[in-house]
């Protein structure tokens, strides 16, 4: 089950039926199932300080993943900086609604076990975000 929350801003999130419909669709194809997963959005500061906090590391960034995966389930927290997600879709000029589904299955690929360290790692990450992001508008 995919659950929404905000921490320290408004964000009214219209589309939470069809993403979690979308998410399930993404777990499938890679073989796992959907357990609890957490999309908390919030301001740049928030994130900033969950990254402090909790990985020691002192600069911002779009998304967070915090994994609590058992096995095939996919469970785990997502806190996305809308602040970031918004400047994202400026600087690649794209809508805010695709640049925060990108960020939303980007988190989902951590959870699956994708990672983006390396240059080999980077372009398999993103090309699985385009192939889920087209997969999106056809449910």
């Amino acid at each position: 089950m995919v659950s929404y929350f905000t921490e320290d801003i408004t964000f009214p999130f219209k589309l939470k039926r069809l993403t979690s419909k979308w998410l399930k669709f993404v777990a499938h194809s890679e073989a796992r199932r959907l357990g609890d997963i957490s999309i908390i959005f919030c301001s740049d500061q928030y994130i900033l300080e969950v990254n402090r906090k909790y990985l020691n590391h002192d600069y911002y960034t779009d998304i967070i993943t915090f994994d609590y995966c058992e096995g095939d389930l996919l469970s785990g927290d997502l806190f996305i900086s809308i602040d970031s997600v918004r400047e994202n879709a400026a600087f690649y000029g794209t809508a805010f609604e695709n640049e925060l589904n990108r960020v939303i299955v980007h988190g989902v690929l951590h959870l699956i076990g994708y990672d983006d360290h390396t240059e080999e790692e980077i372009a398999q990450m993103r090309s699985k975000e385009d192939f889920y992001l087209l997969q999106r508008v056809n449910l």
